[in-house]
């Protein structure tokens, strides 16, 4: 019954993915409620071996319905594919909850800002020369390809902020961009996951046909309603993301805070 309940779940999750990210949100801690006791990175690697199944769907369609800006965009899949690889190795060696706080910040700021702007990603007007797209895509490949791999929820949000904020684009050519780098970051840590035999097949692999299945439908519905719908949905689940991090950081009487709070004492004394 439990794969049921993760089949419906990738289906969900592939549909909000594919149009705004976030599908994370969803797909990761249903892994971690239905199938209690696995290792983290277990689930990390069976989350996203459904989660690039979809990804790439809406990707395809994606490329073949919205022009994309390849200037920008290889050079951020490129680096985002070395580094997601290297974030999910130290997935092992650190503690991905002393980020939470700080992701709970960026992610209030980004839901602010696009509510604030009610222009925010309305018009396509890409206004970096070609050469800062270049370099810029590489600097976001790198950030958003460690975080990924390392942590993973809001990546697609944070990549469709960016690609908005910083490049110009529009919420449905930012989508459209954040699917490629996504595809690359996905396949980066799952190659390492299957190397070190953390995936569950039997699981994944349903739960990835469902992903493709809901994916489709959330591509066609997004093309098919332009980008007032993308922001909005952008804006409700960057709004969830918010409610599942606070709690996970403060629900806990605080904990995540204090201990990153420690880290970075000790970090400051130890250099004094």
């Amino acid at each position: 019954m439990e794969i049921v309940y993760l089949c419906l779940f990738a289906f969900l999750a592939g549909f909000i993915d594919s149009v705004v990210g976030g599908g994370g949100l969803i797909q990761l801690p249903a892994l971690l409620v239905f199938l209690p006791g696995v290792p983290l990175p277990t689930a990390f690697g069976t989350g996203k071996f459904a989660g690039i199944a979809g990804t790439t769907a809406a990707m395809v369609k994606y490329v073949r319905s919205v022009k994309i800006n390849y200037l920008a965009i290889l050079p951020a899949a490129a680096a985002a594919f070395v580094f997601s690889f290297l974030g999910a190795r130290a997935l092992s060696h650190i503690d991905a909850s002393l980020l939470k706080p700080l992701i709970l910040v960026l992610l209030i700021l980004v839901a602010i800002y696009t509510f604030i702007r009610k222009d925010f990603g309305s018009l396509h007007a890409p206004r970096l020369t070609e050469n800062k797209e270049r370099m810029y895509g590489l600097l976001v490949g790198t950030a958003i390809g460690f975080y990924d791999g390392f942590f993973g929820p809001g990546t697609g949000s944070f990549l469709i902020f960016i690609f908005i904020g910083v490049f110009g684009f529009n919420f449905l050519a930012a989508s459209a961009a954040a699917k490629v780098v996504n595809v690359a970051t996905n396949l980066s840590a799952l190659l390492y996951f299957i190397w070190k035999g953390h995936v569950i097949y039997e699981v994944a692999i349903p739960m990835a046909i469902c992903s493709i299945i809901g994916s489709q439908l959330g591509t066609r519905t997004a093309l098919k309603r332009g980008t007032g719908f993308v922001r909005v949905l952008f804006l409700v689940v960057v709004t969830g993301i918010i409610i599942k991090f606070a709690y996970d950081t403060y629900g806990n009487g605080g904990g995540d805070f204090v201990k990153l709070s420690s880290a970075v004492l000790d970090w400051v004394g130890k250099r004094g």
